[in-house]
């Protein structure tokens, strides 16, 4: 067991900061109330108060009493009834497929009924004196605001409150239903609409509210973050990451990140999502936490490039997390749409295509990947369907391929091509985001965390398996497919894959002094693959250097350009490796 010093709570120190976020409620009523104050206005100022889907409207409408407003307005006081929010949410909801769905094209306006809107507006307009609250998602379609706060939350935080039932989907009162449908329907609507209307206001937050930890709020005034999400664009960065357990999950990373041990297992590691990550700012010694994609949303050209930037607008493309098996079991066998079909079926541009990289293997470590040569596609359906009815066992040993898998090896896993990562193995995934889009074929007959069968999908599934993907061809393409690229004294560099079909390329360096890296105008995604610590460096003192830890995963957006990576502490004569992925432009 390799001993680790990751670092689970990074921060981005925002120069120049004191006094820029407060934190608590009463000192975030008093910076409202200064505002209030220096606000002129001929009638009532009106503060909204404009909230991402998962606030706890009530907590933040209590603390903010003390402002003595004369008139407060929720803004589920404009929905439309439930039943039309229901009939507009339908087609997007996947009827009773229990994970899937299609991405919305609702905007916030649609979940607003205009006649109701409009009174309320007009009520408002009306009023001449004293202070008048809005609240809510949608609250500045009702009124913009003399006084503009955005109180924001990150997705993760959602999902931890829909599974203790705290909270509902966008416009309706649900929390008692089933947690992963909440997910589903936040998935594919909730998150899509209250983007799209964050996209439109971030350039005017007045405030930004962070409400992730209840009670404990912080409020920065808009410019400063919008700032600081700038300054990020421009150096090294990581997102905070989120562990969670999972039916096959194991013991690697417990230990060596030492994470809470009350969990039986731990199999997911979040190290770099950033739709679903969140990012620490640090204002001279209070952290705000909000959502990392506010760092996507305020400046995608300087993050992303602008090659990257004009195939997949503002959306981060790649995807860093870990899959931990060691001491736990095999992952559900699998296999991810390809894209004519996530196109067509669910309104996704392009589709999962993966690779699994072994950053720790135990002996006995296994990846399966790819059919067996000669089989016959007909019986393994079947056989795939006799194990859905619990009739048998998938006999996976007659059908599919299981390779030894080793520390460093790479596995390239194009989608349609079946695949199952297996017990004994701390796989770093690297992929493209569509994350939510896998289709489980078989689960080797256990129960899901609740206790019940986790959904199979294996009639999707089925229609996108790539038979030639069989043993030799997953053999000549797939496994450790590593092309030296350059060396020179202390360092080569290597080619690692993806497959052809995948818009991913990922290059290892090995290096025991400084190498020289350039993002050549696209974002780069890193990870510290061996070795206890490295630190990056512009070689113009564009950024401060950036330490970083074995497992690591860190940002180098696009406008960086120019860096270097060495050794660093620990680590100094010894050999170190990283990983990097970039979009084939």
């Amino acid at each position: 067991m390799r001993p680790s010093n990751y670092d689970k709570r990074p921060t981005l120190a925002v120069p120049g900061s004191a006094g820029q976020c407060v934190a608590g409620w009463p000192a975030t009523c008093a910076k409202l109330q200064q505002a209030i104050a220096e606000h002129e206005s001929p009638g009532a100022t009106i503060l909204t108060v404009e909230c991402y889907v998962g606030v706890q409207e009530e907590e933040v409408l209590a603390a903010l009493r003390p402002l003595e407003p004369v008139r407060i307005v929720r803004t589920s006081q404009a929905f439309l009834e439930t039943a039309e929010i229901e009939r507009k949410v339908a087609p997007f909801n996947g009827g009773d497929d229990p994970i899937f769905g299609w991405i919305t094209n609702l905007q916030m306006a649609d979940f607003l009924d205009p006649a109701k809107a409009a009174q309320r507006s007009e009520e408002l307009t009306s009023l001449d004196a004293g202070l008048v609250i809005i609240i809510g998602p949608g609250a500045s379609l009702i009124h913009p605001g003399d006084i503009l706060v955005y109180a924001d939350l990150a997705r993760w935080e959602a999902q931890l409150r829909m599974r203790r039932d705290e909270i509902s989907n966008l416009a309706v009162e649900n929390r008692t239903l089933k947690w992963s449908l909440q997910y589903k329907r936040a998935y594919f609507t909730d998150w899509r609409v209250c983007d799209r209307l964050k996209r439109e206001l971030q350039h005017r937050w007045d405030f930004v509210l962070d409400t992730n930890t209840a009670n404990e709020p912080r409020l920065a005034e808009g410019e400063p973050v919008r700032a600081a999400l700038s300054a990020a664009t421009r150096q090294p960065f990581r997102v905070v990451p989120f562990f969670d357990p999972a039916p096959w999950g194991g013991q690697w990373m417990r230990d060596a990140y030492d994470l809470d041990p009350e969990p039986a297992n731990y199999g997911w590691g979040f190290d770099c999502v950033p739709e679903e990550n969140s990012l620490l700012l640090d204002f001279d010694g209070t952290i705000m936490e909000l959502p990392s994609i506010n760092v996507v949303f305020q400046e995608p050209r300087a993050l992303l490039g602008e090659r990257v930037h004009a195939r997949f607008g503002d959306e981060f493309p790649i995807r860093f997390d870990f899959l931990d098996t060691i001491d736990g079991g095999n992952l559900s066998f699998q296999v991810h749409p390809l894209t004519e079909y996530i196109q067509q079926h669910f309104g996704m541009n392009y589709t999962q295509d993966e690779s699994y990289y072994m950053l720790e293997a135990v002996e006995g470590a296994t990846v399966y990947l790819g059919t067996k040569t000669g089989i016959n596609p007909e019986a393994m359906v079947a056989d795939l369907g006799a194990a859905q009815r619990g009739e048998k066992p998938f006999d996976d040993e007659r059908f599919v391929n299981s390779w030894p898998a080793q520390k460093h090896d790479h596995f390239l896993i194009p989608a349609g091509t079946v695949h199952c990562g297996g017990k004994g193995g701390m796989v770093l995934e690297i992929s493209a985001t569509p994350y939510i889009f896998t289709f489980k074929m078989w689960d080797w007959g256990r129960l899901g965390l609740d206790g019940l069968p986790r959904p199979i999908n294996l009639e999707h599934g089925a229609k996108n398996i790539q038979w030639e993907c069989d043993t030799e061809w997953v053999r000549e393409n797939l496994i450790n497919a590593v092309e030296p690229i350059a060396s020179g004294e202390g360092w080569r560099e290597e080619r690692t894959g993806l497959h052809e079909r995948e818009f991913i390329e990922t290059r290892r360096h090995w290096f025991a002094r400084a190498v020289e890296h350039n993002t050549n105008g696209g974002v780069n995604v890193l990870n510290l693959v061996e070795g206890t610590e490295a630190v990056v460096e512009s070689p113009n003192g564009a950024f401060a250097p950036y330490v970083v830890h074995y497992a690591e995963t860190f940002i180098v957006p696009a406008a960086v350009g120019a860096y270097t990576i060495r050794p660093h502490g620990e680590s100094e004569g010894q050999q170190c490796a990283t990983l990097k992925a970039y979009v084939r432009i």
